[in-house]
Order: C-alpha cells, then structure tokens, then sequence
C-alpha cells in the first residue's frame, strides 16, 4: 500500500470523527448550550475538518500520480493530514481551552494552513514535474 493511500484511509476515518462532532455540536446546544465565540468557532473548526478531509481525498488520489519519490509523497501526505488536523483542531482548542488568553489555539490554526500550504505546493511541483 503506498503512503497516500495509507493517509486517505485515515481521512477516510477522521471523517466519520467529523460526522460525529457534528451530533455532538447538536447535543451540546440542546443540553448545555454553548457560548455565541464557541459555537462560532466549534463550527469553525467542523467545517474546516470536513472539507479539508474531503479535499485531501483528492490531492491523495492526485499525489500517487506524480512522479515524485515515495520519501516525498509521505512528506506531502504527513503534511496535509498534520495541517488538517492543526488547523481544525486550534478552533476548537481556541474555543474550550484558551482561557488564560495565550491564543494557543490560533496559532495551531496558523501553523496547519502553513503545513497544507507546503504540502500543497509540494503536490503542484509533482503534477508540473
């Protein structure tokens, strides 16, 4: 199994994680009720995870066509999935855990797109190569 396909099994998975986040947005307003910033960036961070997930389905599919060497594929592909991860996760650690006002939590947004970023980059150098 080559490494992209490792990682869109993984996305494959996370996804059903997103699925679920989304039932436990739905529960946690109805029981507790969350706070206008929290819901805010409780969506924030489901929405990016979904369709970044969903996108990197595709640069998978596209990265195992580039000529680029298998160190490099895993490269990219720990890249972009390390990346989704970070930056949907620093909303929601924005939203429940940054209480002492570090931001923590956008930096790790700011740290996943620079990591999507390169991993994308990575994959047009491929497709042009």
């Amino acid at each position: 199994m080559s490494a992209a396909r490792g990682f869109a099994v993984a996305s494959w998975l996370l996804l059903l994680g997103v699925m679920f986040g989304g039932y436990s947005l739905l529960s946690l307003l109805q029981k507790r009720g969350l706070r206008p910033e929290q819901r805010a960036l409780f969506r924030a961070g489901h929405a990016h995870a979904g369709v970044l997930l969903v996108m990197s389905l595709v640069a998978y599919r596209y990265l195992e066509s580039t000529p680029l060497s298998a160190v490099a594929q895993l490269g990219a592909s720990s890249a972009l999935l390390a990346g989704i991860l970070l930056q949907s996760g620093g909303f929601f650690w924005h939203a429940f855990v940054d209480k002492d006002g570090t931001a923590f939590g956008a930096r790790m947004t700011t740290a996943g797109a620079a990591l999507i970023a390169a991993a994308v980059l990575a994959l047009v150098y491929g497709l042009l190569g």
